[in-house]
């Protein structure tokens, strides 16, 4: 469902459809769908963390068998490979498996104000048009938008923390 196309609301700008949204459904309608996006976002964030660090041990250990660690620390390029492979793998399996819990949130957000389905009708909606596969629409725009931000947000935060750990 795309914002914009024939029949719906056309927006000029944040405020525009902050005003709209009041008007119609009040303040409440601002936050359609946050109980979804937490329950979302949540499990999305506790896969993307433990991904993250299984990965990285799993790289590590077949570096460490390639090279022998003992000769010495690994180089930056390693260590940020490895933080880099590591994220790409934890986007992937964050998106692999909360992808259908964003397909609901998503359809839930974006309709219309006539009769609104619950999550239920949603779910029966999606399987009944594409089957089970109606649930991950999306994931590959998914899977690449987490590694991508899962990846450079790790990078960053490794960085700062090697440099604080240099200033302390």
């Amino acid at each position: 469902m795309v914002q914009g196309y024939s029949g719906h609301a056309r927006y000029n700008g944040g405020l525009d459809v902050a005003r709209k949204i009041i008007k119609a459904d009040g303040i409440r309608g601002l936050y359609r769908g946050f109980g979804l996006s937490v329950i979302t976002y949540s499990p999305s964030s506790a896969v993307w963390w433990a991904s993250y660090g299984s990965s990285q041990r799993i790289i590590w250990s077949f570096l460490s068998k390639d090279n022998d660690l003992e000769k010495g620390p690994p180089s930056q390029t390693t260590i940020v490979g490895v933080q880099g492979a590591g994220g790409i793998i934890a986007g992937a399996a964050a998106s692999c498996i909360t992808t259908p819990l964003d397909t609901i949130k998503t359809r839930l957000q974006v309709m219309g104000h006539e009769k609104r389905p619950s999550t239920t009708q949603v779910v029966k909606s999606l399987i009944a048009d594409d089957g089970w596969i109606g649930l991950y629409r999306g994931l590959g725009p998914r899977f690449f938008s987490m590694s991508a931000w899962g990846t450079s947000m790790i990078l960053a935060y490794e960085y700062l923390k090697r440099l604080c750990a240099k200033d302390s």
